[in-house]
């Protein structure tokens, strides 16, 4: 029975990839047709804000998809699910958010939030880098003490 749920888990996530390999292309393909046809409007190789917002915000969106993406493949390749990566994702998917938001359109507290959403983010990705720092640290301290007492 494990064999088989691992069997399935294997199929899926390969149909994962693969799909999500197809969205991040054919995003790229859009995000293009986006950019060619606005600077080919008049006035041409001119961007209004508005225009800059959403091919921001679209790029960013593939870059999520390409984060996901790195993801999936490290928990397919090492079957571990990298904290950091999830992380950034979390990181540029909060930037995309602000870059196409209307702030007009909110109150005060909905802003005080998402900037809440924004530290708290932050602050766990600095606090996973620090960790993994000193890990590091810890065994690159361990491996000179080895080396330098035979």
């Amino acid at each position: 029975m494990i064999k088989l749920l691992e069997k399935f888990e294997h199929y899926i996530l390969d149909a994962l990839i693969l799909m999500l390999a197809i969205v991040i292309l054919i995003s790229t393909i859009e995000l293009g047709w986006i950019i060619i046809k606005d600077l080919i409007r008049p006035p041409k190789f001119f961007l209004e804000i508005a225009d800059l917002k959403e091919i921001f915000g679209f790029f960013l969106l593939v870059l999520i998809g390409i984060e996901l993406l790195e993801t999936m493949k490290a928990y397919v390749l090492e079957r571990v699910i990298h904290v950091e990566i999830i992380l950034e994702v979390a990181l540029i998917a909060i930037a995309r958010k602000i870059i196409i938001l209307d702030f007009e359109k909110y109150e005060g507290l909905t802003i005080i939030g998402i900037a809440l959403l924004i530290a708290a983010t932050g602050a766990a990705f600095l606090g996973f880098q620090r960790r993994i720092k000193k890990i590091c640290q810890h065994k690159n301290d361990e491996k000179m003490e080895r080396h330098s007492n035979p």
